[in-house]
């Protein structure tokens, strides 16, 4: 899948600046912090959701 993002002209000089910092093309870059935050996303609602339920249980115990 193809997107396309408009981003400020500060955004593109920071990504364009780490892009050459790390060696890596911008677009790689890009893909690999989207992917990052898609994951931990995911994993802190899954955290969240285990910590929810515990307490769920907990209030069911002591009510």
């Amino acid at each position: 899948m193809k997107i396309s993002l408009n981003l400020s002209e500060n955004e593109v000089k920071r990504l364009q600046a780490t892009a050459k910092r790390l060696n890596v093309p911008v677009e790689k870059l890009a893909k690999a912090a989207l992917t990052d935050l898609l994951h931990s996303d995911a994993d802190f609602e899954h955290a969240a959701e285990h910590v929810l339920k515990k307490n769920r249980e907990l209030y069911r115990r002591l009510s």
